[in-house]
């Protein structure tokens, strides 16, 4: 069995916790655990077996003392449904269960962490009553962080005790570098982090918050695009949507919307020219239905571009090309060369999808993620992100994500749901 999931702990949990679950709830022990491997015998492929990782909930003892304890939160990436709604979560939560009331937002992503960023703002329950209705960040956000060192002086010399971060996978690894910074310190500051990735693809997380929503949105895209392919004769309806290296925004809603014919994803390779390509196969779609509907991730088909011409962004990831523009020039072109007026209406919702609020089941999502990283932190738990596995929250070290990469399996289940859906051949041009 490895530690690979062991969580790290600032020292003895020496205070009764405020929260009253005694009696008629009970609390969770770190010894109460989930398997990693749900599969009985040989079905995992022996991945895993015997790991596990430790549950999310409230611990009868607090290392922190509540009301002298200040907590900041701080956003960072992309917009994502639902980031709001944790911000308000975790307020409330420290706020009425713990009885911390020194709450610092910090403005504009790890940035904000500095003495040259702008001025945190006190949140309470007043200012973040109703922000879960709207989209976006209150806190503001950006990419790319400051070094470490630099981050924890200003933790110090703020005097904060716990600092929550919402991001992605480059908000997990600047997680990972300032818990280092904080354990080379000795520090007694708790670092936990919710992931937020509306692309879902980050290690050890079932679910990310803002993904159903973001389905919800892309499929009403898709049904646009079907009703303007249908509508005119040739008619092809192409939808961009989000998916930097996991396809799972558009698999899942290919298979939500049922009126896609082709899904392009980055985990599946494809060509573009040639009988098997895909723009014969567009083309014969065509001519047989008189309409086409293609659903493609933005990080699908890149080896079209050159990548040392794009570069990387703050956060050190790199620059996509626009497939979906590629794609409707290279459609428009190949039809123009048969003399066949095709109709090509371009859809990309992703800047829609990121900024639209939370829907119901993403909410209650964000709910439980907030209020479980509230119960790790007031533990003393550090340097781990709340995780969702086989149903359950759960605590998973941010370290544990280095060099694991989360996408859509082009052998497994998902992917198969999606050709059979779709109906497009297993391989194309390829």
């Amino acid at each position: 069995m490895t530690d690979r999931f062991r969580i790290e702990n600032l020292g003895e949990a020496a205070y009764p916790s405020p929260i009253d679950r005694a009696e008629n709830f009970g609390f969770t022990s770190d010894d109460h655990r989930i398997a990693f491997n749900p599969y009985l015998g040989n079905g995992g492929g022996g991945h895993g077996v015997g790991e596990g990782f430790e549950i999310a909930g409230p611990r009868a003892k607090v290392y922190f003392n509540p009301p002298k304890t200040r907590a900041a939160i701080v956003t960072c990436g992309g917009l994502c449904p639902g980031i709001n709604a944790v911000i308000r979560g975790i307020v409330l939560q420290l706020w009425y269960r713990y009885n911390c009331r020194d709450v610092l937002g910090i403005r504009y992503g790890f940035g904000g962490l500095s003495d040259e960023g702008e001025t945190p703002i006190q949140l309470e329950p007043d200012s973040v009553s109703d922000v879960h209705m709207q989209g976006g960040t209150m806190l503001g956000s950006s990419r790319g962080t400051p070094p470490p060192q630099e981050i924890v002086d200003f933790l110090v010399s703020q005097k904060i005790d716990m600092l929550f971060s919402i991001g992605g996978d480059g908000t997990m690894r600047g997680a990972t570098a300032i818990w280092a910074e904080v354990k080379r310190r000795k520090l007694p500051i708790s670092l936990v982090s919710v992931p937020k990735t509306i692309d879902n693809d980050i290690p050890f997380v079932r679910r990310a918050f803002g993904f159903e929503t973001a389905v919800t949105v892309a499929t009403q895209s898709v049904h646009s695009a079907h009703v303007e392919a249908t509508g005119a004769p040739y008619g092809v309806g192409l939808v961009k949507l989000m998916g930097r290296n996991a396809g799972y925004i558009a698999a899942t809603t290919c298979l939500a919307a049922g009126q896609a014919n082709i899904c392009l994803i980055p985990e599946v390779p494809f060509g573009l020219d040639g009988p098997t390509g895909l723009l014969q196969l567009i083309e014969d779609r065509v001519l047989l239905r008189r309409h086409a509907v293609i659903v493609v991730a933005e990080g699908a088909g890149q080896s079209v571009f050159d990548p040392a011409r794009l570069g990387v962004d703050a956060s050190g990831n790199a620059k996509l090309g626009d497939i979906g523009s590629y794609l409707q020039e290279r459609i428009n072109q190949h039809f123009h060369q048969k003399n066949l007026n095709v109709s090509l209406k371009y859809i990309d919702p992703s800047y829609l999808i990121r900024s639209a609020p939370a829907n119901p089941t993403d909410l209650l999502h964000c709910t439980r993620l907030a209020q479980n990283a509230v119960h790790a932190a007031m533990a003393g738990k550090s340097g781990l992100l709340i995780g969702y596995w086989h149903g359950l929250m759960t605590h998973v070290p941010t370290q544990a994500l280095a060099n694991v990469k989360q996408a859509i399996n082009p052998h497994g289940e998902t992917w198969f749901n999606v050709l059979e859906t779709t109906g497009q051949p297993v391989a194309i041009g390829i």
